[in-house]
């Protein structure tokens, strides 16, 4: 029987596997969407998701909790301002998962892992340059 065994492995040792979901949280958080394997994003999720309510509730001991998994001050601070506002009527389910593709090397199962009601920004097109093949041949 499995009675009180959760999360994945990775095959990694302990501190392998805390230092690679640390890294996974600052990234997404960060950025609010990125590309990783399905079991990564599934194990991630878990732990975006408290680190969101954390920042929800606001408190100096929940600020302490978050910067002692992530510890980096950017991301915490990211968390406690913008993610507290956004997220404020929302109770759990912050992240979504999109799987898209496999991955040529290995056939890993690759997906896209990314926080609901995020901001897109627009990238700024190139604007063509006047001379154009079709006015040079006027």
């Amino acid at each position: 029987m499995r009675h009180n065994v959760d999360g994945r492995k990775f095959r990694r040792t302990p501190s392998h596997r805390k230092a690679l979901l640390k890294n996974l949280a600052i990234s997404l958080i960060l950025h609010e969407r990125i590309e990783t394997t399905v079991a990564k994003a599934k194990e991630l999720r878990r732990v975006v998701e408290r680190m969101i309510t954390l920042g929800k509730r606001g408190d100096i001991a929940s600020r302490r909790r978050a910067f002692a998994l992530l510890r980096h001050e950017p991301s915490v601070a990211k968390l406690f301002s913008t993610f507290s506002d956004r997220y404020k009527a929302r109770n759990g389910g912050y992240t979504r998962i999109i799987k898209f593709r496999k991955r040529m090397g290995d056939g890993a199962e690759l997906a896209f892992i990314e926080l609901i009601d995020r901001t897109i920004k627009e990238k700024k097109k190139k604007e063509k340059k006047a001379g154009t093949k079709e006015e040079k041949k006027s």
